[in-house]
């Protein structure tokens, strides 16, 4: 299979973490997001979304969005699980995984950081301060969702690694480029310092990347 991914991607350190848990090998396609290698027309051929990650499969079917890759990869190769056996607790892990995945990360991705500043002229600090809002605001939520629930283990479900693991790790990576004061979150730095413990996610972070870049 063939990853197509860029090292400080988030949606890609998603996939990565699953695969190294997986224990699944990729050849990997490093697509520089900030110099607009993923909006060539040979990208588009290949994701018409023109977004990170993208996974190819040995039969040429291309799979696109984290979590839908995620969960082609859990259903492929069951061990370990990142998906609880039982329908609440799958809705759980799949609401927590949401929070990062789907109301943090898109509304201060760098599409979105770029948009801001063309189009409404905010600068660096200005920029900063909208990603700094809207992690805080998602990790507000995650925090009060994961801090006194039961099901709440070593990690955001119980005591091994789940997809929401997986969505959360990444965006804690985010909120310390845009100085975040994780104070304010001991559930979710104690829960990504377990995670960062195993191979599987320190591996899988953006300075230990190929391609990755000071």
């Amino acid at each position: 299979m063939k990853l197509y991914g860029y090292f400080r991607s988030s949606a890609a350190f998603r996939v990565r973490i699953a695969l190294n848990l997986k224990g699944v090998k990729v050849e990997n396609d490093f697509r520089h997001l900030r110099k607009g290698e993923h909006l060539t027309p040979q990208y588009a051929a290949i994701n018409p979304q023109k977004l990170l990650p993208a996974l190819q499969l040995d039969s040429g079917q291309i799979l696109s969005q984290s979590l839908a890759i995620i969960e082609y990869l859990d259903e492929t190769h069951p061990q370990p699980p990142l998906l609880p056996r039982d329908p609440v607790g799958r809705a759980r892990v799949r609401s927590l995984a949401m929070i990062p995945a789907c109301e943090i990360h898109p509304i201060q991705n760098l599409r979105v950081m770029a948009y801001l500043k063309d189009q409404y002229e905010l600068d660096d600090v200005g920029t900063s301060a909208w990603s700094r809002h809207w992690i805080e605001t998602g990790f507000d939520a995650y925090e009060a969702s994961v801090g006194k629930d039961k099901n709440t283990g070593a990690f955001s479900h119980g005591d091994s690694p789940t997809m929401a693991d997986l969505c959360l790790v990444p965006q804690v990576f985010n909120a310390a480029r845009f100085k975040v004061d994780m104070d304010r979150y001991p559930t979710i730095r104690r829960i990504h310092e377990a995670c960062m413990k195993l191979s599987a996610f320190d591996l899988a972070q953006p300075s230990k990347q190929p391609d990755a870049e000071a």
